[in-house]
């Protein structure tokens, strides 16, 4: 027995552990600091990796560097991270130390407004000179009021213009939809407001001959070249013997300015109406209806308060009263009840397309609590004809308000 713990004494290493080596010293000799070197903990589990592993993690750092090469070669962070940093307050060193940021606008800095003849748009204008004053945004005009259709040269031409006006800006001319993607540049925030087809055919039709209060005070006559027998040609006889101002492709008026400028915008028919349904969907902020202008007004400066905050005081000011009603056409009157359906019946496509924009602006209201605030119209209430198709029952699910207006300013 004590031979046996002899021999076990023997085989231990002599700083009290077991000898590494109990069957003999390998051949060359044991290590150089065996004896005299505390034993050794090996790594950790979690800590080994292969040399595959350590490929992997340099290649992971060369991206890492070229990445922040790249970032600062190129002139710093995306724009949208600049612009997330500012509205959150951040700051970093480059923001306290470097050049001044540019100035970012927390609202949309381009609008359109591409207005519908005799849709109150000379009301929209008057109220947009005084509301441009008072807030300080770029409003851009032209002088041009009668060339809605453009060439291909003429958009890219008219494109180039609006995108390199001064931000925050508002653009307003009578010009059909114009797409700025399509020619390279930032699609703008659209509105627009249309009216009753009848009632804008005849607004149209008696202004074109006797003009507004303003030309009858001044004696001055919008049409100097046209006709006698022309301008005080009875309606009636305009709609019932299909005189060309009276009938189509003239009463296809307010469809081409949500359509385009596609020639097949120009066609009455399903293809120009749906697009133009698609185009109010997808790039105008807002269309209102000018039978409801004060309700138009305060969706606007709900939406775009940077332009419009205010107006309806403005709208309602007794001396602006004054000058909206120096634009109203003179010696209107109304047709037959058998010419009246006859135009019902050629503009079907633009009643469609005018019951879908009043559907959509009530919903709007209703989703904004909005509760109609207009008077019933002075002029006479003409039978409207129901859309071609029936219509589908709208759902009065509320929505919250905060959340819709942020799907409003995504699309």
């Amino acid at each position: 027995m004590k031979k046996k713990q002899q021999q076990q004494q023997q085989q231990q290493h002599p700083s009290g552990g077991e000898d590494p080596w109990p069957h003999g010293v390998p051949v060359g000799g044991a290590p150089p600091c065996l004896g005299g070197c505390k034993r050794r903990i090996p790594l950790l589990p979690f800590l080994r990796f292969s040399l595959r592993d350590y490929g992997f993690c340099m290649a992971t750092l060369l991206v890492f560097c070229l990445g922040s090469l790249f970032y600062q070669l190129s002139g710093g962070p995306p724009r949208f991270l600049l612009d997330l940093r500012q509205y959150l307050g951040n700051s970093t060193y480059l923001d306290d130390h470097g050049p001044p940021p540019s100035k970012v606008l927390p609202f949309p800095s381009q609008v359109v407004y591409n207005r519908v003849g005799k849709c109150g748009s000379r009301t929209v204008v008057l109220l947009l000179r005084i509301l441009s004053e008072k807030h300080g945004f770029n409003l851009v005009t032209s002088d041009i009021h009668n060339k809605t259709r453009l060439t291909k040269n003429e958009q890219m031409e008219l494109i180039k213009n609006i995108s390199t006006a001064e931000q925050p800006y508002l653009f307003t001319r009578h010009v059909h939809f114009l797409n700025f993607s399509r020619f390279g540049g930032d699609q703008p925030v659209y509105i627009n407001i249309i009216r009753d087809p009848v009632s804008r055919f005849l607004s149209n039709y008696f202004f074109r001959r006797f003009g507004d209060w303003r030309g009858e005070q001044n004696h001055m006559i919008r049409t100097p070249s046209m006709r006698q027998e022309e301008r005080y040609l009875d309606i009636n006889e305009c709609i019932l013997e299909n005189y060309p101002e009276c009938s189509n492709p003239r009463l296809f008026y307010i469809i081409p300015y949500f359509c385009g400028q596609h020639p097949r915008c120009r066609e009455p028919g399903e293809w120009a109406l749906e697009r133009a349904k698609l185009n109010v969907n997808e790039n105008f902020l807002l269309v209102g209806i000018l039978e409801e202008l004060e309700d138009v007004l305060l969706l606007l400066e709900r939406f775009l308060p940077h332009y419009f905050k205010g107006v309806l005081s403005i709208y309602k000011d007794p001396e602006h009263r004054k000058l909206g009603n120096m634009t109203v056409t003179v010696k209107k009157t109304v047709p037959s009840p058998e010419a009246l359906q006859i135009l019902y019946q050629r503009m079907r496509y633009e009643y469609e397309f005018y019951h879908y924009v009043k559907e959509q602006f009530h919903l709007l209201k209703r989703k904004l609590g909005l509760k109609s605030r207009t008077r019933p119209p002075l002029r006479p209430q003409f039978f409207i004809p129901t859309p071609l198709e029936t219509e589908e029952p709208i759902d009065d699910e509320e929505q919250d308000d905060e959340k819709w207006l942020e799907d409003i300013y995504k699309r």
